[in-house]
């Protein structure tokens, strides 16, 4: 556990201080430093992040409801483990919010195309550089950008949230870099769907390869 820091800024305010200990802690799950079972440091966590006991605590109630944490009653709160309907339950999730935000949008905005353009081009740079993390954290950037274009703020919120928790399936892939590298295309040719308005073709897509995204993963989790 001594390569965790939790070093954002001191929260301001005790309203302000819960949320920013979940944010915190997603960030960490997001970069991969944080893994299924390992457990939160708390005494250091509130140190770094300025907080309080209760502020610290109540932050981990939201992680919590968000499926993230768990507390394990004399022992404390770990990051939690995915079982095979946890990850079948994500995939169900993400096929219906990206899906449905293509299908939704009526407009697409500057901001998203340039911000789903970014994620593909991390996403070549990291397999050049055979960079897993790189690569991984670009996928997540791109459904991001493709649910974005619905311009629904809780469609955001919500995706944010189911991609956290399917930052937790890369513990049980064999090979994080493999399973992630031959999807790079994918978003390639999806990015080109939605860039030319064929947003029903790009949501066919995605269903597709969000489909065997979750069978290939569900085979490396029969492995463990």
């Amino acid at each position: 556990m001594s390569g965790l820091t939790f070093n954002s800024p001191k929260v301001q305010g005790p309203a302000s201080a819960p949320n920013r200990v979940a944010s915190a802690i997603r960030d960490q799950i997001i970069d991969g430093t944080l893994v299924p079972g390992v457990r939160l440091p708390e005494e250091r966590m509130r140190s770094e992040l300025g907080v309080s006991r209760s502020s610290l605590r109540e932050g981990f109630q939201i992680l919590i409801q968000e499926r993230l944490l768990v507390h394990v009653l004399s022992r404390g709160f770990f990051v939690r483990e995915l079982s095979r309907a946890d990850i079948a339950d994500v995939f169900t999730a993400r096929r219906t919010i990206e899906c449905a935000a293509l299908l939704e949008a009526t407009a697409l905005q500057p901001q998203h195309l340039q911000a789903m353009a970014r994620a593909v081009t991390e996403g070549r740079e990291g397999v050049e550089q055979r960079d897993w993390q790189k690569v991984a954290a670009a996928n997540i950037r791109f459904h991001e950008a493709v649910v974005a274009f619905a311009d629904s703020e809780r469609l955001n919120i919500m995706m944010r949230q189911v991609l956290t928790e399917y930052r937790l399936s890369y513990q049980y892939m064999s090979s994080p870099y493999a399973y992630h590298a031959p999807y790079l295309e994918r978003n390639v040719r999806i990015a080109d769907q939605i860039r030319s308005g064929d947003l029903a073709g790009a949501a066919d897509a995605l269903r597709i390869y969000l489909h065997e995204s979750e069978e290939l993963l569900l085979a490396d989790f029969s492995e463990i």
